[in-house]
């Protein structure tokens, strides 16, 4: 398997209370989803492992936790502007979903959509891969 680049994309809200940098392919699958919380804040994110994932110092200070139905979804968003820059997923909970339109412009090269049902939860999820993407595949270098 070719490894691909992997590069240090920086991101946050929309007030810069909250920043973080995560190490990410500069291609990502990003994730539309139809639940009822991603389809009303329009979120559309990206899943990398949660090792890969780095809060700037004092962005936590500006963090609130949005929790619904299991419970095993952390929403979280600045306390300040209310944005949605990243959030542990229900599908992912070992990993880091990253809002697309929440990284700073330069990094990603290019963006796969694809539809996640989670309208329809279980079912999508049991024949979806989204799982493997919050497990670490890059190659060690030899």
């Amino acid at each position: 398997m070719a490894c691909e680049e992997v590069v240090v994309h920086s991101g946050g809200c929309h007030c810069r209370r909250v920043r973080w940098q995560v190490e990410a392919p500069a291609s990502v699958v990003a994730w539309i989803c139809n639940c009822s919380n991603c389809s009303m804040r329009g979120n559309t994110h990206f899943i990398v492992p949660a090792a890969k994932f780095n809060l700037e110092a004092g962005a936590d200070e500006s963090i609130t936790t949005y929790t619904f139905g299991t419970h095993t979804a952390k929403h979280t968003f600045c306390k300040v502007c209310g944005i949605t820059s990243f959030y542990s997923p229900r599908s992912n909970p070992d990993g880091v979903a990253i809002t697309v339109a929440c990284v700073d412009p330069g990094t990603l090269k290019h963006v796969e959509y694809r539809k996640f049902d989670g309208s329809n939860w279980e079912d999508f999820f049991k024949h979806s891969d989204i799982s493997e993407f919050s497990k670490d595949t890059v190659e060690p270098a030899q």
